[in-house]
């Protein structure tokens, strides 16, 4: 599954939110930032987001230069070259769990996971799970991350985990809100699939990006399963500051249908007229309720 693009404001039956390996907004508009809008170690799945940041203040360092520098996510869903294409799990595109400590590890991490809200296609009445923070920490080493560069503590990850978790949580609910357009076709989607395309940016946010605004920190393509129909979900993360210590945010998320079908983009042209017409005062209903 964290704004621009998310969708109307109908829900669908039950929410879930977040899965069994890793895992995974709405309308927030901003211009000068951007975008509107666990597996133990038995192996269970892995959460959809990787992204990362800090007690209430991100502790990786974003640095950019200009409005359409890249803050970079020291935890994207890119694997490295080093990691065997064998063990690579194509649900989550991340290696086997790893809940050992790292040979120059500082000080002892949890191994706890959480379990999500988000259902997993696949597997009847489970949901994905979120990493520990040893996984994470075990994950962001893999991806070329030097702690020793960050001086981080065991609160600091604790927090990472706490706003990695919440943001997926939030990604799902804005992904429900599109499916809700669909709800007579299916109750109950299901997140299959997810990967990471950090550097690979979407259409739309390369063309805001030309219109001034930062690019995202990461990017994450999700594949719901809407009762036996794949459909790909873009999900596109902006830094936006300061997290929030009651709901452990600070990303805003732009989530939409990908426009690789006719009904994705059917979906999206009504959901922008709805906006629109809000917008411009064309909402008669409540016209004439009044």
């Amino acid at each position: 599954m964290g704004t621009a693009t998310s969708a109307p404001t109908t829900t669908v039956g039950t929410t879930p939110a977040v899965p069994s390996s890793d895992c995974p907004a709405h309308k927030q508009e901003y211009k000068s930032q951007s975008l509107p809008s666990s597996e133990s170690s038995e192996k269970k799945a892995e959460c959809p987001v990787q992204h990362s940041t800090g007690k209430w203040e991100c502790p990786f360092k974003h640095h950019s230069t200009s409005t359409q520098s890249v803050s970079e996510c020291p935890a994207s869903a890119s694997l490295q070259q080093s990691v065997v294409a064998d063990d690579i799990d194509p649900t989550n595109m991340m290696p086997p769990p790893n809940q050992r400590p790292a040979p120059d590890q500082p000080f002892p991490l949890s191994t706890d996971r959480e379990t999500s809200n988000i259902p997993r296609a696949g597997k009847d009445g489970e949901c994905w799970v979120y990493p520990s923070s040893q996984m994470f920490w075990n994950a962001m080493l893999r991806k070329g991350w030097r702690w020793k560069e960050e001086g981080l503590n065991p609160e600091d990850m604790s927090s990472i985990i706490r706003i990695h978790n919440a943001n997926n949580e939030e990604a799902w609910m804005e992904v429900l809100k599109w499916e809700a357009l669909h709800a007579r076709e299916c109750g109950e989607p299901k997140l299959k699939s997810f990967g990471g395309k950090a550097q690979d940016f979407s259409p739309r946010a390369r063309f805001r990006s030309w219109l001034g605004y930062q690019l995202p920190f990461d990017r994450h393509d999700w594949i719901v399963d809407r009762c036996g129909k794949d459909v790909r979900y873009v999900i596109d993360y902006y830094d936006g500051g300061s997290v929030d210590p009651n709901t452990h945010r600070f990303a805003l998320l732009d989530v939409r249908p990908a426009l690789d079908s006719w009904g994705a983009c059917w979906d999206r042209m009504k959901v922008f007229w709805w906006r629109k017409s809000l917008e411009l005062g064309f909402d008669k209903s409540s016209e004439s309720k009044a």
